[in-house]
């Protein structure tokens, strides 16, 4: 698809366009940073919470287009930033680039700081709007998570032949251990617990059971909902040995959430995560971290065509038979059909059947393909950090 300018005069050219790797073409407005950006299309299907989104590490090299008309009207404030590694002065984390389909509205939200279009260009974010996101969904759903490219320039300038030709020759998510980009430098000790309307976020415990976070690209909001349950943390670099983990005397490991290929990843975590296992931790996996655990116990994970990104995902419970509606943001998925004998499946997703969660039979060990601290999304899993903290001794 095509959608060509209607005329060539620099004053009224598109000022943005994205160009897919397959030839695809949308003009329309650009926003944000000025320039181009480089990455995998994916589509969002949640209403709320961007701000939360564009800042999940998990969408580094990622292309968002969010399917909701209305990005941006509420605004941006400081305390709704999910990369943890930038809110301790460290660089910003999350998606490259936005596609809306609408500019927003000044913002209108008592809690707003700022508006988006600001925000974006602060964090050099390329953003275009005005396209028609609703065809943009459905070819992705058609024919997958496209390579492609936003370009905005305010002259309306644009070589849709070299920029298509960078979308092809981009080699793209798979076999990318980009795990270590985002993860912090050093160890870090949650500062904040759970958010009131009132005061704001309360201040994390100084005392508790002490559980280890491997930042593999960690969102805020694990961090906040694992102090709410009493629990002390400390966020430590994925590169962090095992040896290096254990003399911090940990009462449990959480593996987090992160962007890549977790095969990739896998092939320095999976020692680590074998011998954290062995020293008889409970283990607690998130997103990438639960397909991190299934290969370092023998599993195997698979590329997704369109992925699962939204906060409206119902999950299936297969020990229970409870229905969560859950947030999610993974392009890769555990091959069901690769589980070993000693892993149980837990849980499944009610749109295609894939697998969502699983555990080590025997042992407290047990990971969630989605993310049940939200930020956005429901709060129909805050119950698993709690389950969590029981494991060490200290039920919320």
């Amino acid at each position: 698809m095509s959608l060509t300018p209607k005329s060539q005069d620099p004053a009224t050219r598109p000022s943005g366009v994205l160009v897919l790797a397959d030839g695809h073409v949308f003009y329309g407005i650009g926003a944000g940073h000025e320039g181009e950006t480089l990455g995998e299309v994916c589509f969002n299907t949640a209403m709320t919470g961007y701000q939360e989104i564009l800042t999940d590490p998990s969408y580094s090299q990622q292309i968002i287009c969010f399917t909701f008309p209305h990005i941006g009207n509420t605004g941006v404030n400081r305390d709704d930033n999910e990369d943890q590694s930038a809110s301790h002065g460290g660089p910003p984390s999350g998606a490259r680039g936005v596609i809306m389909r609408s500019l927003p509205t000044k913002a209108a939200n008592w809690r707003a700081e700022g508006d988006l279009d600001d925000w974006l260009k602060t964090r050099q974010i390329v953003a275009l709007a005005g396209i028609d996101t609703r065809a943009l969904t459905a070819h992705i759903r058609q024919y997958g998570m496209a390579h492609g490219v936003i370009a905005h320039a305010k002259n309306g300038a644009f070589d849709i032949t070299n920029l298509r030709a960078r979308a092809q020759k981009w080699g793209g998510l798979s076999g990318a251990d980009l795990a270590r980009e985002v993860s912090t430098e050093a160890p870090l000790h949650a500062q904040d617990a759970g958010w009131n309307i009132k005061d704001g976020y309360a201040p994390a415990p100084q005392k508790g059971p002490h559980v280890v976070v491997i930042d593999y690209g960690a969102k805020g909001n694990i961090l906040r909902l694992l102090a709410a349950n009493n629990l002390r943390t400390t966020l430590v670099p994925a590169s962090h040995s095992a040896q290096e983990i254990l003399a911090l005397k940990p009462d449990g490991v959480l593996l987090s959430n992160g962007p890549g290929d977790p095969a990739a990843t896998a092939r320095t975590a999976s020692p680590v995560i074998n011998a954290l296992i062995d020293a008889n931790l409970p283990v607690f996996g998130i997103c990438l971290g639960h397909q991190l655990l299934a290969l370092a116990l023998g599993a195997k994970t698979i590329k997704m065509d369109q992925g699962h990104h939204g906060a409206n995902h119902p999950v299936k419970d297969l020990t229970t038979g409870k229905v969560e509606i859950v947030s999610m943001n993974h392009g890769f998925c555990v091959d069901s059909a690769s589980l070993p004998g000693t892993l149980e499946a837990t849980h499944i997703s009610l749109f295609d059947g894939t697998n969502c969660g699983l555990r080590l039979k025997g042992k407290p060990v047990f990971s969630v393909q989605y993310h049940p601290e939200a930020s956005p999304g429901p709060q129909d899993s805050f119950y698993l950090f709690a389950d969590f903290a029981a494991h060490l001794g200290n039920a919320a």
